[in-house]
């Protein structure tokens, strides 16, 4: 879809979708030959999910590192903006009942409880805080401050040199539960742990489920092998289990 067709589904102006591509928020996918923005549906994913944090009034910045993070949780993403746009269509509606009152009854109805969006502001908040203030993310700020982002790609690579190894290890047939995926996966947590934040089992866990997902499915069976990734989800779930 062309930006002016994005613009005109979505109601995002085509001077914001400019400013999302200028920060690297949401890029386009490609060009056409006159040089116009094009997007596809994962581009369109996006910027649904930046909408969806916006609701919550997360400014830009913080929401670029949300959805960039490899621990983003986008079924955890959709649970908080559903339970806060029921909230918001509660208060509508309190609202819409509230003046329906004074048009029938007049201005003697002083009810002024349907005006109250203490809970909307505290949910928001709670949401807000379970995004950004985590001791993960604290450590992670920390460590990775200083970066530069040559640095920040060549830990991405070794990252991923991890899963080519896992990658091997499936291609010999062998078992998610075999001592050489397990070694593996001990060895991710650990390089995990040593350079973005404290990888605890449960962490481990989650981002066993995230690596199912299609992104990160395409981008790990891309440079380490088909199946790396389903066999990596379940090694870590093995590797979980053992643990109990």
């Amino acid at each position: 879809m062309t930006v002016n067709e994005v613009s005109m589904m979505t109601g995002v102006s085509i001077r914001t979708l400019q400013y999302y591509d200028k920060i690297d928020l949401l890029k386009p996918t490609g060009y056409t030959d006159a040089g116009y923005r094009l997007y596809d549906e994962n581009a369109l994913e996006r910027l649904q999910q930046i909408l969806l944090f916006r609701e919550l009034e997360f400014p830009l910045k913080q929401i670029k590192r949300i959805i960039n993070s490899k621990d983003f949780d986008k079924v955890k993403a959709l649970e908080q903006q559903i339970t806060l746009l029921e909230m918001k269509k509660e208060h509508i509606e309190n609202l819409i009942t509230l003046a329906r009152e004074i048009k029938s009854l007049g201005v003697k109805t002083l009810d002024f409880k349907p005006f109250d969006t203490k809970k909307i502001d505290e949910y928001s908040e709670r949401a807000k805080a379970s995004w950004g203030n985590t001791s993960e993310y604290k450590e992670f700020e920390s460590k990775d401050k200083d970066r530069t982002e040559p640095q920040r790609q060549e830990l991405m690579s070794d990252m991923m040199s991890i899963f080519v190894e896992l990658g091997k290890v499936k291609a010999e047939n062998m078992a998610p539960e075999s001592n050489q995926a397990q070694t593996l996966v001990k060895k991710l947590q650990d390089f995990i742990t040593e350079h973005f934040y404290n990888c605890s089992d449960t962490i481990l866990a989650g981002l066993g489920k995230m690596y199912c997902t299609e992104e990160f499915t395409n981008n790990i069976d891309t440079q380490a092998g088909d199946g790396t990734a389903a066999f990596t989800a379940k090694a870590i779930e093995a590797f979980v289990k053992g643990k109990v």
